[in-house]
């Protein structure tokens, strides 16, 4: 072992450090390979005299023989040289390729032309004809070219065979390749090149009939889409790998349906940019995920109108650290604000959200504000400091069972937080207000829908009396008794004109990958090798992407003219059923024989289907066919502001038991289970009514 120094500099100052250098084991191969050149490079010339004397030694000339000897020292430092120039002696070559080839054959072609043109000059002078036979040009530079190139592409081929092959050990898993373009044949270049892969593609699917009974690097076309199972279980498939990026998400789906019944491993390549970029490999392809099996296209929306609705303003997101407010936070980031307002309740996803701006956004004027949208007070210092424009309100409960657990929390949260939050931005000048709504506020069955109707009530209340000019008849609520202010709520902060906020409210379904979603769940429940639960076999729910949601609220505040309620169509509903059992057939599991699935029973306030809209409501389209407008469900606001008092204080008051009572007779649609009880249990609970709506308190 022998040491060497290495001059490492910090801040212009130079530092020597030993280090140990070790002799690796490519050192050894290239020490090898340059004894064996100089072997090979010398011998292809002398064994090219050797045949043109008819292969025998003692027929060859003397003065053939001398000039080839005084050659050899010159011909092997130009060797040696001009391989080592061209990377020959430190290329990789059990990934050898066209590039390894072409330095090869332009090396051969320098040297050949050195040794043809050097030779004569030098010693031709004392030669017959004054020149080598031209026999010896001629088959010494063939000669050269194959054991050369042979040595170096023998190690690869050799390590090729064996992995086909693989050992009796560690078999070579068996993979099926779907797509025979460009992208299939880079990944099975890359599968078979690598050591670290032990996987040999058997078989190619691919759907044009041309390419049907052909090969790729030995490896048959079999059929189309319609011949999977079949040569799954031909070929004892184990992996089958989707490579065909250009794929529709509808044809995607269509495969990956078929492919799931194989209960082989699946992965999907799910682009084309690393086929542009010309660096596509193994890493390339990704697990499946339900979103490719849901078959449709993602949600295009315009970004160049939420650019130029969003820059150069002051924008707050209201529960900006979960899943969606993230999401929207991100991608109004891109757009340019003047100001981003991150607020939420929970620090540790505030700040986290906050790092990752700061990071992407390294310009972005970033304020990231700890605070609750039931804290009248604190909103009041935000709005008034900062002055926000746009306004999209996610903060919210959204756990159906939780908040069924816990009803007067859904009412505190969602609908006192969405009301105090949007009476701020209508004191404060915002010019729009978005709530972040849900398809479960459609005739709800549990307390956490009807809270978010309750929400969407709200805004429609608030658009309604901006509109009609009677902003300040809007009651303040506060609950702080001890508030010295209480008063300046009825009034126009200086320098803000008389209220023109417009509300808008957006509604959409379950969002895929969001916190406390059911696909995480069943993620970890087949990770730990199940059950995977289910709460009913025919429960089913409409799904969407969180970029989607995030995109659809954007484009909502760019279309919005007061009062919509916006609606996704989402496409076909999914049986929560089908999507674990995809979900297990996706991992290479098989449903009820690896993986248990169990049913649980429909959980408190749970429905069998969602609806993207009442049946009163009607549609209306927008710019963006895959964007409606709902039409408001009329009801008296004047008589709403009241109920909604009284729904605060029997919510602050803890009132569980009647709270769902309550919310029904504010929202007609909303049916909680057990709501048709006992005449005495509504006798009890319309006393308390009166009880309640008779109890004078302070509106804080």
């Amino acid at each position: 072992m022998k040491e060497r120094r290495k001059i490492i500099k910090h801040k212009g100052d130079p530092l020597i450090k030993r280090q140990p250098y070790f002799i690796e084991h490519w050192h050894l191969i290239v020490l090898l390979l340059l004894a064996y050149d100089i072997a090979v490079t010398n011998g292809a010339y002398f064994f090219a005299l050797w045949i043109r004397f008819d292969c025998t030694f003692s027929e060859i000339e003397p003065q053939y023989l001398v000039a080839w000897q005084k050659f050899v020292p010159i011909y092997t430092v130009c060797c040696v040289v001009v391989f080592w120039v061209l990377h020959l002696y430190q290329s990789m070559w059990r990934f050898a390729s066209y590039n390894e080839f072409k330095h090869i054959l332009i090396a051969n072609l320098i040297t050949t032309l050195f040794h043809a043109a050097a030779i004569t000059i030098l010693f031709g002078q004392g030669l017959p004809g004054r020149r080598m036979p031209y026999s010896y040009y001629v088959i010494g530079m063939g000669a050269q070219f194959l054991l050369t190139f042979g040595i170096r592409f023998a190690y690869r081929f050799v390590l090729l065979e064996k992995k086909r092959w693989g050992s009796d050990q560690t078999p070579a898993s068996r993979v099926m390749l779907i797509g025979a373009g460009a992208a299939g044949q880079m990944i099975m270049r890359n599968m078979h090149q690598s050591a670290d892969i032990n996987e040999r593609v058997c078989c190619i699917i691919d759907d044009n009939p041309n390419k049907w009974g052909r090969y790729i690097d030995d490896v048959p076309i079999v059929g189309g889409q319609e011949d999977i199972l079949l040569n799954v279980k031909k070929y004892r498939i184990e992996k089958i790998y989707l490579t065909i990026p250009s794929a529709t998400p509808t044809e995607r789906r269509d495969i990956l349906d078929i492919c799931k019944e194989t209960g082989c491993e699946l992965k999907n390549l799910p682009g084309v940019t690393q086929i542009v970029s010309g660096q596509l490999s193994m890493d390339a392809l990704k697990d499946v995920e339900v979103e490719d099996l849901l078959g449709r296209d993602p949600i295009q929306v315009d970004m160049s109108e939420i650019y130029r609705f969003l820059t150069g303003k002051v924008v707050m997101v209201t529960g900006g650290g979960g899943s969606i407010g993230s999401e929207l936070c991100r991608q109004i980031a891109k757009n340019n604000p003047k100001l981003l307002i991150v607020l939420d309740i929970y620090e540790n996803n505030a700040h986290a959200i906050g790092l990752e701006l700061r990071d992407k956004y390294p310009h972005l004027n970033l304020e990231v504000l700890i605070g609750s949208v039931r804290d009248s007070r604190r909103l009041n210092q935000i709005f008034s400091q900062y002055r926000p424009e746009i306004v999209y309100h996610a903060a919210a409960h959204k756990h159906v069972p939780l908040m069924e657990d816990s009803p007067c929390e859904a009412i505190k949260n969602n609908a006192i937080g969405t009301y105090k939050t949007a009476y701020a931005a209508m004191l404060y000048g915002c010019k729009r207000f978005v709530l972040v709504s849900t398809d479960k506020a459609v005739n709800p069955t549990n307390i956490m829908g009807a809270s978010k109707r309750l929400c969407e009530m709200i805004i429609q209340t608030f658009d309604r009396k901006v509109k009609e000019g009677k902003a300040f008849d809007m009651p303040p609520i506060n609950l702080h008794a001890e508030d010295e202010n209480v008063q300046l709520f009825h009034k126009v902060p200086a320098g803000t004109d008389y209220p023109k906020t417009e509300f808008v409210a957006v509604r959409f379904g379950n969002v895929l990958g969001s916190n406390g979603s059911v696909i995480p769940r069943f993620k970890e429940q087949i990770a730990k090798g199940g059950p995977v639960t289910v709460t009913h076999p025919d429960i089913i729910r409409y799904f969407m992407t969180i970029p989607e949601a995030a995109s659809l609220v954007l484009q909502a505040g760019t279309y919005a003219n007061g009062g919509e309620i916006f609606v996704l169509d989402m496409g076909s509903p999914v049986k929560i059923d089908a999507l674990a059992r995809n979900l297990i057939r996706l991992s290479g599991l098989k449903p009820d024989e690896d993986i248990q699935i169990t049913y649980t029973g429909l959980r408190p306030g749970e429905k069998l289907y969602e609806e993207k809209l009442m049946s009163e409501e009607g549609l209306m389209t927008t710019p963006n066919h895959l964007i409606h407008i709902g039409c408001p469900i009329p009801f008296d606001t004047d008589a709403f502001l009241p109920q909604l008092h009284t729904l605060m204080d029997a919510a602050y008051a803890g009132k569980n038991s009647l709270i769902r009572q309550m919310v029904a007779e504010v929202v007609p649609t909303y049916h909680p289970a057990g709501s048709h009880g006992s005449a005495e249990k509504t006798q009890a609970y319309k006393e308390q009514m009166r009880q309640i709506e008779k109890k004078e308190t302070v509106q804080v």
